[in-house]
């Protein structure tokens, strides 16, 4: 992408602290709603409903990083770039939109002939998440434009939303149909709002036409968007084995469990999203052999930590004992440990892949294409332990496959590069 415009591209410092702190608020309180939400709806529905609600959502959540692919290309790129800023911004908004009116049209349909089946359900989960994905896109541009106060003030409405709708279903006992519907309705607003907020150029382009962006700016989000797009499929993998295996009742407690983990990490992928433009700009050069010098580390320690973690889980599994606690359905104390354990193996992880996709962008091959290990790492996992141990499996099987994902990129990374 360095490649579009020869003209300097404008500085770009690091967002401020009060900025920072602006915008993790208006994320966290967002990300708080949905985790209230989550424990709210349990004495709301039984565990029937609730478990095929959890399903629905845990299935789509990796739609929501489709769009949000769009946004991370473009901080990366759009520091870098002058005269062809517009026309790639506009590029980066049509990209993020196209998949979302698919689905929503997708969605309308179902609802239209059968609204009370798993379809709609499902569909309508999907539309939810990647909405959530576009709507992180649009706000990524904001922050570009030095507008961080519109990102705060979206997903502080979409808290609202939240806490709305699940209030009401509460109270008056809304299906999960009607709830995503409602949820998804108020979304739909306010990214209309966000959508309408953005420079008329970032949204018709500029002089370049976009098909002639298209080929390096669409490789560029496809190998960025792909390592967390993997990533989140692969919860998704647990979900569907778990329906698969008859314990989609259980996909409740691994749902719950799952939104710990993810309310840190998700923090997390936002903070390194928000010093994304500056550290593009930084690593390059001698800053990129130090960057990946660094990751390199990380992915030591996650190796060795996952190495650790199956040992000890194949002698936990060896003895009667212990193995019988691992399969009982109250083993919420070890579901705990696993969630602690996977959630810091995967923030390590994150941050060695920030690193090494922001030095160029020949690396990215290396990423994407160790998530589509990853991925098969935990297929494989989820199959073996997920229908004796049910959310431990699941857990377990994350784990495994972060240790996997993380030897086979330091190696990799390894052969290419010399430190």
């Amino acid at each position: 992408m360095t490649g579009l415009s020869p003209a300097a591209p404008p500085v770009v410092a690091p967002p401020r602290p009060a900025v920072v702190l602006r915008l993790l608020a208006g994320r966290g309180v967002f990300r708080l709603s949905v985790q209230v939400m989550g424990l709210v709806l349990i004495t709301a529905w039984g565990a029937h409903d609730y478990g095929r609600f959890t399903n629905a959502l845990g299935l789509m959540t990796w739609l929501n990083f489709v769009p949000a692919a769009a946004e991370k290309s473009a901080l990366k790129a759009l520091p870098r770039l002058r005269l062809t800023r517009d026309a790639v911004a506009a590029l980066a908004v049509r990209i993020a939109a196209v998949p979302v009116l698919v689905v929503l049209a997708a969605m309308v349909v179902a609802l239209v002939v059968a609204p009370e089946s798993d379809a709609a359900l499902y569909l309508t989960a999907a539309a939810w998440s990647i909405a959530g994905g576009l709507l992180m896109t649009v706000s990524g541009l904001h922050r570009l434009r030095d507008k961080s106060i519109l990102d705060a003030l979206a997903f502080a409405a979409g808290s609202v939303v939240v806490g709305i709708v699940t209030c009401v279903t509460w109270a008056v006992r809304w299906s999960p149909e009607t709830h995503l519907a409602l949820l998804l309705a108020g979304l739909v607003v306010i990214l209309g709002a966000s959508v309408a907020l953005l420079p008329r150029p970032w949204l018709r382009g500029g002089g370049v036409p976009g098909h002639r962006l298209l080929p390096a700016y669409g490789r560029s989000t496809v190998l960025l968007g792909l390592t967390e797009l993997l990533d989140v499929i692969s919860t998704s993998v647990v979900f569907g084995v778990l329906a698969l295996s008859g314990r989609t009742t259980d996909s409740g407690p691994f749902y719950l469990a799952l939104l710990v983990s993810s309310a840190f990490c998700s923090l997390l992928f936002y903070q390194l999203k928000l010093h994304q433009p500056t550290a593009s700009r930084r690593m390059r050069g001698t800053g990129a052999v130090a960057g990946r010098a660094r990751a390199s580390e990380l992915l030591k320690l996650v190796e060795r930590a996952g190495i650790g973690f199956a040992v000890l889980l194949g002698a936990g599994l060896a003895v009667p004992s212990t193995r019988a606690l691992l399969m009982t359905e109250d083993s919420y104390v070890v579901l705990g440990v696993l969630v602690l354990v996977e959630t810091a193996l995967y923030a390590t992880g994150l941050y060695a892949s920030f690193l090494i996709e922001n030095t160029n962008s020949k690396v990215l091959t290396l990423t994407s294409g160790t998530a589509v290990v990853a991925l098969a790492a935990t297929a494989v996992g989820a199959a073996l332990l997920v229908p004796p141990l049910g959310p431990v499996g699941g857990f377990a099987a994350l784990v495994l496959a972060l240790a996997v994902k993380a030897a086979v990129l330091r190696r990799l990374l390894h052969r290419r590069h010399s430190f």
